[in-house]
């Protein structure tokens, strides 16, 4: 046993030896990098995570804001005329923790509230002289096209958690959040407010399924076991909304790698709630539904915390991922 264990710490020493020689005499490619990665995975030296994380750090360099931005339809944000008591309802509902403030249009951005801040107002007894603008943060703004790594390192100077995204014209395409950012190189960060699978889809039967239009495509897939593709598309609805080629109505049906969605209600705007039938049951506590029933058996043995944070689900749009709105935020503190 002892020279077992001699071998493996051997084996060990050999790898972190290489890891720090590559790493000290300079690595000519990206490539040579993921390589020693992988290497050093396949070996033990690092765990699962580790190569995550590794990983994503050197993504984020590769991606825009663009790619992971809350869409400009998605956002919450808070009028600049709006009264105290017509904004506590929002942040109570939303559990949001920073909110844009609006002017006249959604493209006149005149800064970024705390809800932290609105807590002092509530022990004041004239709230009929509550004014917002001498509560609001300077907010910074991006284009689209900012690299993720450039983001970060910006966030982290000038101490910002929130930036507003513009297009090419100037106009407000999205929010982007520092956890939005952070999520891309350590994976998602969820919180105790973040919307489950569970809330997405509602099993009715063995073969029929309520869910809404705004599931994301990775959700539905770990529950369905299908393998539709999340490229162009975020949502479940956005993924019809390409199939139909306009806005489909009420009762609407289409037929995607064999699973029949009927429309169940939708507006002028956008689908709201989806029925999905299988051709055969699905496996007893598939994907999303077994991590559910094992999120909710967990919060039975520890109550959650509260949390400020918490994601809306993605918009059925072309790929502009949505946090904060953990900040907002597809999804701060």
């Amino acid at each position: 046993m002892n020279e077992a264990r001699a071998t493996a710490e051997s084996v060990e020493q050999t790898w972190l030896g290489k890891l720090t020689a590559v790493f000290s005499s300079g690595l000519k490619t990206r490539r040579e990098l993921e390589e020693v990665v992988d290497s050093a995975h396949d070996n033990k030296v690092i765990d699962d995570d580790a190569q995550s994380i590794i990983e994503g750090a050197l993504q984020v360099s590769d991606m825009q804001v663009r790619d992971i931005m809350i869409p400009r339809s998605q956002m919450q944000v808070v009028h600049q005329d709006a009264k105290l008591a017509e904004i506590l309802p929002q942040i109570t509902e939303s559990g949001h923790s920073r909110y844009p403030v609006v002017g006249d249009s959604p493209d006149n951005i005149r800064g970024v509230l705390l809800a932290k801040d609105l807590l002092p107002q509530l022990l004041k007894p004239a709230q009929k002289d509550f004014n917002i603008a001498g509560l609001l943060r300077p907010c910074i703004v991006v284009p689209e096209s900012k690299r993720l790594n450039v983001l970060l390192r910006e966030f982290r100077q000038s101490r910002n958690h929130m930036a507003i995204v513009i297009d090419e014209y100037g106009g407000v395409a999205g929010l982007v959040t520092i956890e939005d950012v952070l999520e891309e190189i350590v994976g998602n960060i969820e919180d105790e407010t973040d919307p489950d699978a569970a809330a997405f889809i509602r099993k009715l039967s063995p073969t029929d399924y309520d869910v809404q239009a705004l599931t994301p495509i990775e959700d539905f897939n770990e529950a369905f076991g299908s393998a539709f593709s999340d490229d162009e598309f975020d949502t479940i609805g956005g993924l019809l909304m390409q199939h139909f080629g306009y806005l489909p109505a009420r009762n609407e049906k289409a037929t995607l790698a064999g699973i029949e969605f009927t429309v169940l209600s939708a507006d002028q705007r956008k689908m709201h709630m989806l029925r999905a039938r299988v051709p055969q049951p699905l496996p007893e506590k598939h994907g999303a539904e077994k991590r559910a029933e094992e999120k909710r058996g967990a919060e039975i043995k520890a109550p959650a915390t509260q949390s400020p944070r918490a994601k809306p689900p993605t918009a059925p749009s072309s790929k502009t991922k949505a946090p904060e709105t953990a900040a907002q935020t597809r999804r701060a503190s």
